[in-house]
């Protein structure tokens, strides 16, 4: 029996020849897509302007459905909300939304685990397993905008810091970014979403020439290459030299100011060494550093920064007139803080529901 084709996987273009090739006019093609992408309907009875046979036919070729959701976890504020994902051959992910005071950011995956191997991310402890499908990207941005529609509200911004390495699966993520910017589909403004990489030269270069307003991310956390290659291994291939010269490349190209994320370790990457290090790095780049106290995986022993040492190593950021923001770790207990996610084998825990 073939496999349906899912219709989250199709740009626009495929979308338009898979309906001309049935035979029907063009324009159901752009119904369709806005029932996808404008209505959400995840299934085909609730597409009432699609005639009846075209509505069939879709049912017995291809699948709009969403991924099933298997567990749900929500922190103790409400704020924050992890969704384990199975997808259609048996994977799961994690996505997970947050809830600001006037933002609702989803954030997803690209990968079922991921290759990089970073110490102290429990995604990468996991080891990696395959990347996902474009759709399979869309659609977990779409899970959670279904939910939030049918509180009144919707996606504001989606961010790619989830599962995986986007730029190691380059075509799926940029599909699924042109895909959420459409301004005929879902129809989300290029600054609201934000692409997180460990430090992949060639795939930041290729970004620049991608013509967006994407936000790019740099998951730094050491600002010299000996700390690096313990904490984020891929820096052996792409030493800070070669990725400081393709963020200059980057920001020249775009003029879009770059954020570093770096994960606050308790004795590790917290000294005032590595943040004068960090300085000297930014020393002439349009860029900003996200400074976020370590968030505990099982697979490492690091402990968050004291206050104190924060202090520290901001007062160096200040004297050197570096941008920077302590964020808040949201959704700790739940574990679904920046690297606590991770793929999950279902078949060694049982099967929970969402409540409700």
């Amino acid at each position: 029996m073939t496999e349906p084709i899912s219709l989250y996987d199709l740009d626009f273009p495929a979308l338009r020849s898979l309906v001309e090739g049935w035979g029907e006019p063009a324009y159901r093609a752009r119904q369709l897509w806005e029932w996808l992408y404008v209505h959400l309907a995840d299934n085909f009875d609730r597409m009432t302007n699609l005639p009846k046979a075209l509505r069939r036919r879709l049912a017995e070729e291809t699948t709009v459905g969403a991924p099933e959701v298997v567990d749900t976890l929500v922190s103790s504020d409400g704020q924050t909300r992890k969704d384990l994902l199975r997808l259609r051959d048996g994977e799961t992910v994690e996505v997970v939304l947050m809830r600001y005071e006037r933002r609702r950011t989803v954030c997803v995956s690209t990968q079922v685990g991921c290759s990089i191997g970073c110490a102290f991310c429990a995604t990468g402890q996991a080891g990696f397993r395959r990347n996902l499908t474009a759709g399979e990207i869309v659609a977990q941005v779409l899970h959670f905008a279904r939910v939030l529609r049918a509180e009144g509200e919707r996606v504001t911004n989606v961010v790619l810091m989830g599962m995986g390495e986007p730029l190691l699966n380059y075509e799926a993520s940029l599909a699924a970014i042109r895909r959420l910017i459409d301004p005929q589909g879902f129809r989300l403004g290029q600054r609201h979403i934000t692409l997180s990489t460990v430090g992949v030269v060639p795939g930041i270069d290729r970004l620049a020439r991608e013509g967006l307003q994407i936000t790019l991310a740099v998951s730094l956390h050491a600002a010299t290459d000996d700390l690096r290659d313990r904490l984020v291994p891929i820096n052996r291939k792409y030493p800070l030299d070669d990725l400081f010269a393709a963020c200059h490349r980057y920001v020249e190209r775009t003029g879009r100011r770059i954020s570093f994320e770096w994960a606050l370790i308790a004795g590790v990457n917290d000294t005032t060494v590595q943040a004068e290090a960090l300085a000297a790095r930014l020393g002439g780049l349009l860029a900003h550093v996200n400074l976020i106290p370590l968030n505990p995986t099982p697979g490492y022993e690091g402990h968050p920064s004291p206050p104190e040492a924060i202090a520290a190593f901001t007062a160096v950021l200040d004297r050197r007139r570096i941008p920077y923001t302590v964020r808040l770790r949201r959704g700790i207990e739940i574990q679904a803080g920046c690297g606590q996610l991770r793929h999950r084998n279902l078949a060694r825990r049982p099967r929970c529901p969402p409540p409700g």
